[in-house]
């Protein structure tokens, strides 16, 4: 699914076929339609307009979330992707400054949704998700490593696989250890109230937390995010309708936003 990501997003002005691109994907045209709207719940034609440029703004328009409705009504929760169940829990101020210091942190290399995945975790929860298409392994690792400074990383695929199965299985309950300023938990929780196949922008979760005039920090935390997917940052736009930025790239951006349109799309067919 990641390849044919990539060749829809590379050629977002001028849509593949059905046949070229399930010839690329060396398979039938039948068989890669099943197996694509198996996994992205639309077809991949209506995949690729999701994909456009212009569809963040088009869900600016039509899927804008007020952040203060969604906090109000609980909307969300404290957390639900699709099936997943988060719960979290963050550091102390004093665990954060010494920088994870005694703390383990195990992790391992997946083969995710949206391409090469890196999963960390603590005895306590997964502390580190991110994604290495557009930066490479090793600079992921360093940029994930270089938030703990004091802890003591371990490659440790096996342990850390029963974490990845579940959220590529997207059931059951996941556990989140958030290593973070106090500033940056409060985005990081405004950020898990947006329901998935929505969004919001900078200066919305700006004041929801209670700083309506700091939204170049909120863009800072939101960068600083160290659960991408999980934590949704992206689904915060520009108030223009813009992408904005996304620490591991924006072609995984559009492909997390259409993904997540796409299924929503579905659930509200079958209601």
């Amino acid at each position: 699914m990641r390849r044919a990501i990539d060749l829809v997003d590379a050629r977002a002005d001028t849509p593949m076929s059905l046949d070229d691109l399930a010839a690329e994907m060396n398979l039938s045209p039948a068989h890669f339609q099943r197996i694509f709207s198996a996994w992205a719940g639309v077809s991949p034609k209506r995949f690729q307009q999701y994909l456009a440029l212009g569809h963040a703004k088009a869900l600016l328009r039509d899927r804008f979330t007020l952040m203060d409705t969604a906090i109000d009504t609980g909307l969300s929760g404290t957390g639900r992707l699709h099936d997943l169940f988060l719960r979290w829990e963050a550091m102390s101020p004093g665990e954060y400054a010494r920088g994870g210091d005694g703390l383990v942190i195990r992790y391992g290399w997946f083969d995710g949704p949206f391409g090469d995945m890196l999963v960390m975790a603590t005895d306590r929860g997964i502390c580190g998700l991110a994604f290495a298409a557009e930066t490479g392994r090793d600079a992921a690792l360093a940029d994930m490593s270089g938030r703990w400074p004091g802890a003591e990383l371990v490659e440790d695929r096996a342990a850390i696989a029963p974490l990845a199965r579940a959220l590529g299985d997207l059931r059951g309950e996941a556990r989140l250890h958030l290593i973070g300023a106090p500033f940056q938990i409060k985005v990081w929780e405004a950020l898990m109230r947006i329901p998935s196949g929505h969004v919001t922008t900078y200066s919305e979760i700006a004041g929801a937390v209670g700083h309506p005039r700091a939204v170049r920090a909120v863009g800072t935390a939101v960068g600083r995010n160290p659960v991408s997917w999980l934590i949704p940052c992206h689904r915060a736009l520009r108030k223009s309708g813009g992408l904005g930025g996304y620490h591991w790239g924006l072609p995984v951006k559009r492909a997390l936003l259409a993904w997540e349109s796409s299924r929503a799309e579905r659930e509200a067919a079958t209601a």
